[in-house]
């Protein structure tokens, strides 16, 4: 079942006899079937309009989600933030990520794509065995947007799997690719009791920085609060600024005085 296409009709259907309704009200009503027709036709790209720019904004959104439980940062009075890294792992770079972290006792928080994660299975062990929280970023890293539940439960589960043959037993939180989603991945994760995991602070993704390690922690230690999630991508091989940036980061915060936890205990409490 698509409910994001569904629940677009739905609205396109609604707005349009409801729009048509306001102009008659407005400008009265059309004298001859061709003035009918233009006003109807008019009335159904504004409804288009608006639903698109409604769906954009929705699947879009950071701190909003219309079922199920969604988290982009915690409110707090003690000093904690979640670091948070997308997709991978990668065999390759997973040594210098523990390292930087271990020298922090900095626990993270792991959004991994699950086919990227089969592939890579002594990473994702690694990243399980030091410790670390493992999310689940779906299994090949679409757009969860005008998808049916079926395809979001393939994505999801398949993923799932991965991570607990790698050894992760706690609950596995999921962050959809790029942020988007609508209506039926957040209704599978609703039915499933799962929490859709977001973020507040997103230093490699702001293309005035990307590029520069000493930037990017400067903005994260700037634009960090008490209970942030910052996300990070450090597994490819164009994430080099982004992997330089990480002790950085680390030792920034530390010297404000920032403890580094899981997303989870950061909404247990920390």
């Amino acid at each position: 079942m698509n409910l994001d296409v569904i629940a677009a009709l739905a609205l396109v259907m609604v707005l349009t006899p409801a729009g048509l309704g306001l102009w008659r009200l407005l400008a009265g009503r059309a004298h001859g079937p061709g003035r009918r027709v233009v006003r109807l036709g008019v009335a159904l790209v504004v409804a288009v309009v608006l639903v698109g720019f409604g769906a954009y904004a929705l699947m879009n959104a950071r701190s909003f989600q219309l079922l199920g439980r969604q988290v982009a940062q915690v409110t707090t009075d003690q000093k904690v933030v979640a670091l948070t890294f997308d997709d991978g792992p990668a065999g390759e770079y997973v040594d210098a990520v523990l390292v930087d972290l271990q020298r922090y006792q900095a626990r993270g928080t792991f959004f991994v794509v699950g086919a990227a994660a089969r592939e890579n299975g002594s990473a994702l062990r690694a990243l399980v065995a030091a410790g670390h929280e493992i999310g689940n970023h779906s299994f090949t890293h679409p757009r969860l947007v005008f998808v049916s539940t079926a395809t979001v439960a393939r994505e999801v589960e398949s993923t799932d799997t991965v991570i607990r043959s790698a050894g992760f037993r706690d609950p596995i939180l999921f962050r959809p690719p790029y942020g988007k989603r609508l209506l039926s991945a957040p209704y599978y994760l609703w039915r499933h009791g799962r929490t859709t995991a977001m973020w507040s602070v997103e230093p490699d993704s702001r293309a005035a920085i990307a590029g520069d390690p000493q930037a990017m922690a400067k903005y994260v230690a700037d634009t960090v609060r008490p209970g942030a999630i910052v996300l990070l991508h450090v597994w490819s091989a164009g994430s080099s600024a982004s992997r330089a940036a990480l002790p950085l980061i680390l030792e920034a915060l530390t010297e404000k005085g920032y403890r580094f936890v899981t997303v989870t205990e950061l909404l247990n409490g920390a």
